[in-house]
C-alpha cells in the first residue's frame, strides 16, 4: 500500500492539524511520529496520579489517625480517655460533683464516689450508666461497674510504724 493510499485510508480530520503537521515534517525531512498511548492505568509505584482520589493523594489527619488506631487496637483506650474529662456528660452533674472515674481495665471502670451513701446510688444506676457510655463510646466498651467508697486512712505511716494491727490490738 503506498503512502497516498495510507493517507486516503485514514479518517478525515476536520481540523487539518495532522495533514499541516506531515506536510512541515515532509518539508524538513523529519519521518513521521508515531504518537504511542498508555493502554494500562497508573499503578502504586507509579509517578503519575489519577483524576480521582487515590491512595497517593494527601489524607486528612482524622482518617489516618483513626486508621493507626484501629490497627494499633488502641480505640477503646482512647475513646476511655475521651470519658475522663466528660464525666459529667455521662452521670450527671450531681452525680459528678460526688463521683470519679480512676481506671478502666479490660471493660471494667473503676469508679470511686466521695461517701458510701453516693457509692450505694451509682450501684444501684449501674445498668443505665453502662447502657449510656457503651451508646456513646462503642458497643462492649465497659461491661461492669466497680463502685468503690471512699479510702479509709492508712495507719500504716512514717517511720517507726510496725507490721501487724496497729493501734487497734491495744483496745479492749
Amino acid at each position: 500500500m503506498s503512502e497516498d493510499e495510507q493517507i486516503l485510508a485514514r479518517p478525515h480530520d476536520p481540523t487539518g492539524t495532522d495533514v499541516a503537521e506531515r506536510i512541515a515534517n515532509a518539508a524538513r525531512g523529519v519521518a513521521p511520529v508515531k504518537r504511542r498511548r498508555r493502554k494500562t492505568p497508573p499503578d502504586e509505584d507509579s509517578p503519575w496520579s489519577s483524576a480521582g482520589p487515590g491512595p497517593r493523594d494527601p489524607q486528612r489527619a482524622g482518617v489516618v489517625l483513626d486508621s493507626v488506631l484501629k490497627k494499633r487496637g488502641w480505640k477503646k483506650q482512647v475513646s476511655v480517655a475521651a470519658l475522663m474529662p466528660e464525666w459529667a456528660k455521662f452521670v450527671g452533674d450531681v452525680n459528678a460533683a460526688h463521683t470519679k472515674p480512676e481506671k478502666w481495665e479490660l471493660g471494667v471502670l473503676t469508679i470511686r464516689a466521695e461517701s458510701t451513701t453516693w457509692a450505694t446510688s451509682l450501684r444501684a444506676m449501674s445498668p443505665q450508666i453502662i447502657a449510656r457510655l457503651n451508646e456513646i463510646l462503642g458497643p462492649k466498651t465497659v461491661t461492669k461497674l466497680h463502685i468503690l467508697g471512699p479510702q479509709a486512712p492508712s495507719w500504716k505511716k512514717g517511720l517507726r510504724s510496725v507490721p501487724g494491727r496497729g493501734p487497734r490490738d491495744t483496745y479492749g
